[in-house]
C-alpha cells in the first residue's frame, strides 16, 4: 500500500499573479503546493481522502485510471469543492463512487450540489453512494480506518488512522482520548500552516510539539500556507524525524 500527497496546500496558500512573495517567486517545485488531498493506493484501488477545487489537476498529474471511494474530512471548501469533477470516472468505471463523510457534511454536499442529490437525475451529473460515518471504525475497500476527532477551532473535523499512519488537517486541538488513537503510529501527517499563531490551524511550533508528545517514527506535515516560508529553509530547521510533504510525494506504508 502507498499514500500520494496529492496537494500539500491552502486556499491561503495558493499562488497569486503578480505576488512577489518568496513562495510565489520560488522555483522550487516543493513550494508550489495545490489544495490539500491524499490518494490512498491498495493494488489497482484508489481511495481519495477529500476532493477539494484542484482535484481534476491533481488527477491529471497523477494520471489516475480510477477512482474507488471518497472519504471527506470536512465541508471547508478546500476539501469538498472537486465533487463534481469526479464524473469522468463514473463515466469510464460506469458505477456509482462511494463517499464517506459525517452526516452534517452529507448536509453541507446536499446544499452545495443540489442537482446531485435530486430526485430527477439529470444525465451526466456526478453519480455517488453515500456512506455516513457515525464515529466508529469502518472499510474502505478492504482497508481499515479509525476516524480521529480533532477541532478546526469550534467545527469538529475527522482525521483518520489505517495500518500504523495517521492523516490529520485542518486541527488546532486534539483531545487526550483522540490521541489515544494516534499514539503507536508509525507515520502521522499532521498540518502545520504558518509561523505565527492561528484561530484554527497549528503553526509550526505547536505542530511540532504535537509530534514530540505523539511520538511518531516519522512525521510529515501538510495544510501549508505561503506564510510558513519556503519549503527549502523551513526544512533545514526542523527536528530529524519531520519533514515537509510536498505535492507528489508518496510514501510506502
Amino acid at each position: 500500500m502507498k499514500v500520494t500527497f496529492l496537494g500539500t496546500g491552502t486556499s491561503q496558500g495558493v499562488p497569486v499573479i503578480n505576488c512577489s512573495c518568496p513562495v510565489c517567486t520560488s522555483l522550487d517545485y516543493r513550494d508550489k503546493r495545490l489544495r490539500s488531498s491524499l490518494l490512498v493506493q491498495n493494488g489497482s484501488q484508489n481511495i481519495l481522502i477529500d476532493c477539494g477545487p484542484d482535484f481534476r489537476q491533481q488527477a491529471l498529474v497523477q494520471r489516475m485510471k480510477r477512482l474507488d471511494a471518497v472519504i471527506f474530512t470536512h465541508e471547508h471548501k478546500d476539501h469538498v469543492g472537486g465533487l463534481d469533477d469526479i464524473r469522468p470516472f463514473n463515466y469510464q468505471q460506469k458505477s456509482d463512487i462511494p463517499i464517506y463523510a459525517s452526516s452534517r457534511v452529507i448536509d453541507h454536499l446536499k446544499l452545495e450540489y443540489p442537482y446531485i442529490f435530486t430526485e430527477y437525475q439529470y444525465p451526466g451529473i456526478p453519480k455517488i453512494e453515500i456512506n455516513q460515518l457515525n464515529g466508529h471504525p469502518f472499510n474502505v475497500k478492504g482497508i481499515d480506518f479509525t476516524p480521529i476527532q480533532v477541532l478546526h477551532h469550534k467545527l469538529p473535523v475527522l482525521g483518520f488512522r489505517f495500518n500504523d499512519f495517521c492523516y490529520i488537517t485542518d486541527a488546532n486541538f486534539i483531545e487526550e482520548s483522540e490521541k489515544q488513537k494516534i499514539k503507536g503510529c508509525k507515520i502521522l501527517v499532521l498540518n502545520a500552516l504558518q509561523i505565527d499563531p492561528h484561530i484554527s490551524h497549528f503553526n509550526l511550533e505547536q505542530a511540532i510539539a504535537m509530534v514530540e508528545e505523539l511520538a511518531p517514527e516519522r512525521a510529515y506535515f501538510t495544510h501549508i500556507s505561503h506564510r510558513l516560508g519556503l519549503h527549502q529553509e523551513i526544512s533545514e530547521t526542523l527536528p530529524p524525524s519531520i519533514e515537509l510533504a510536498y505535492d507528489g510525494l508518496t510514501i510506502n506504508i
